[in-house]
């Protein structure tokens, strides 16, 4: 069976994506799957998806986990048709994020956008900044806009030719903005000096690498705990 991901781009549409839907969800507790745990009145994966259609990408390869079939049946039952962005649903092994993604981007074949189904607080306009610091600048004039407000650093500014490869972009979050929210922190390494957290939300190119800060509460917030559903629901909320 040929689980590549096709379609063709529609104008807008720069990149395809990767939603990566594994998780037992052990930390958060509960008897629903994490995807699948409601924010706002909607499970969180829906969520995510309304985020990537609102980016514009051209197609989602939604990679479902045998730890979470519930999500799988919801993703083949309703919930891949009903996204506002062509969504086929693959199956992952189960052996771990990056077992997973590999199988994404093999269907995709080519560089891709890549989320987790634990950031609720997602905006289209998250992606399309992501989007905007991998394409290079002039390859597409009129498919990405401007980084939202929050932008603090990039590790490379300058500026690619049109045929420079896409490159990969890993957006963060600087630690002292998530534990000013509240939200938990997993991990987290170094960079220029201030500790960041890893949102989840990236690009995988072709060429250089770089690294992305936000302090946006759409970014910073990974429902992994039952503090973190609380707070994304009292954002959502308020």
């Amino acid at each position: 069976m040929d689980d590549r991901v096709t379609g063709d781009d529609r104008e807008g549409r720069t990149l395809p994506a990767v939603l990566l839907c594994g998780g037992r969800g052990t930390r958060l507790g509960g008897d629903v799957e994490k995807p699948l745990v409601e924010v706002g009145g909607r499970p969180m994966i829906a969520r995510v998806l309304d985020a990537l259609a609102d980016a514009g990408v051209s197609r989602v390869a939604a990679v479902a986990s045998p730890h979470a079939p519930d999500t799988r049946r919801a993703l083949v039952s309703g919930l891949a048709e009903e996204a506002a962005v062509p969504c086929t649903v693959l199956d992952g092994s189960g052996e771990g994020y990056v077992a997973d993604l590999e199988v994404g981007l093999s269907a995709v074949d080519g560089p891709a956008v890549t989320v987790a189904a634990d950031l609720p607080l997602l905006r289209g306009r998250d992606v399309e900044a992501a989007i905007g610091e991998a394409v290079p600048a002039g390859s597409a004039p009129d498919e990405v806009g401007p980084p939202p407000d929050g932008t603090i650093s990039a590790r490379d500014e300058t500026t690619a030719p049109p045929d420079d490869p896409v490159r990969s972009v890993t957006v963060c979050v600087p630690v002292a903005y998530k534990r000013e929210l509240g939200a938990s922190v997993d991990s987290s390494f170094e960079h220029d000096g201030t500790a960041v957290a890893p949102t989840g939300l990236n690009v995988v190119g072709e060429g250089s690498d770089r690294v992305v800060l936000r302090e946006r509460d759409s970014v910073a917030i990974n429902v992994n705990r039952p503090g973190d559903l609380e707070l994304a629901r009292r954002i959502l909320r308020s």
